[in-house]
């Protein structure tokens, strides 16, 4: 990954989601603007720093920016959560000499004391996933409801693999444009965390070349933190289900994230979980995984 142009890009894409209105600035002479958003020098006078200033850190110095200053722009930016944490974390990626820098990449083991966990799940589908969205560990229900994953080639299974490169998947994931959209900003967001996970390297090189949505989406460095929600899915057996969602990082084991679906009793939705399990117990009576995914006898 490059730094400094991850954090060119970044501070830039935010830069022209605020217009002045929005920023509190005065419109003056808007007629004549020549980029969308707002210029670096309003950044600049929001953030109370330079325009030279912040002119350096926006072709991608971050390295000598105090912790202070980094908040500054990132409330002149009106940055969410997740952007604060993803700008931090590229400034504290910079700040790491290059050959100091030990290689970070997401886990891919499942401690046997959270595969218990995932078994004991039994009216849930739950998995657990690294940062690379790599379905390390999976409980029967889950597998069931993510079917069409594990009959897709390759291994291990992973979900922005199979949503970009299989074209089931836009049958499987009915909302398809606002599931994918979620996986690249995952994925953007793990990028920040971990610049020395070559496997992450690999996997965006690989989606980049081969799909041009992946490649339009990854361009707009959007990032986000995904702990609950709804999420719609349209399965083989029981037709179209929309489950909330709950995913958990585990401090225990940093880098793996427990995801689990739920629905609230007596709704179809929780019927439809009932068939699911159901047409798992005499359809889908497969092996347990290993960690890669390989089938385990």
């Amino acid at each position: 990954m490059d730094t400094a142009h991850d954090i060119r890009e970044f501070l830039a894409t935010r830069r022209a989601k605020i217009t002045p209105q929005q920023a509190g600035l005065p419109a003056f002479g808007d007629g004549n603007r020549r980029v969308p958003g707002l210029r670096r020098e309003e950044v600049a006078l929001l953030a109370g720093v330079s325009i030279d200033y912040y002119a350096r850190l926006e072709r991608g110095r971050l390295a000598g920016a105090s912790e202070e200053v980094l908040d500054a722009v990132c409330r002149a930016l009106q940055l969410d959560e997740a952007e604060r944490s993803h700008l931090h974390d590229l400034a504290a990626a910079q700040r790491q000499r290059p050959p100091r820098r030990a290689a970070r990449k997401a886990k891919d083991t499942v401690p046997a004391s959270l595969r218990r966990v995932l078994d004991s799940m039994t009216g849930s589908p739950a998995f657990i996933r690294n940062g690379r969205l790599d379905i390390l560990a999976i409980n029967p229900l889950g597998r069931a409801l993510y079917a069409p994953l594990f009959t897709s080639p390759g291994r291990p299974v992973n979900i922005a693999r199979f949503q970009f490169l299989d074209p089931t998947s836009r049958d499987f994931f009915p909302d398809w444009n606002t599931s994918v959209n979620t996986t690249v900003a995952l994925l953007r967001t793990e990028a920040g965390r971990t610049p020395g996970d070559t496997e992450l390297t690999g996997l965006i090189g690989e989606l980049v070349t081969r799909s041009e949505e992946f490649r339009t989406a990854w361009a707009k460095h959007n990032v986000r933190l995904h702990h609950t929600g709804r999420k719609p899915f349209r399965h083989q057996a029981i037709g179209e289900i929309t489950l909330d969602f709950n995913a958990m990082q585990l401090p225990a084991d940093p880098g793996l994230t427990l995801t689990a679906y739920s629905a609230e009793p007596g709704t179809p939705e929780h019927d439809g979980l009932c068939l699911l399990a159901s047409w798992a117990a005499t359809n889908q009576e497969q092996p347990a995984h290993h960690d890669d995914g390989s089938e385990r006898p």
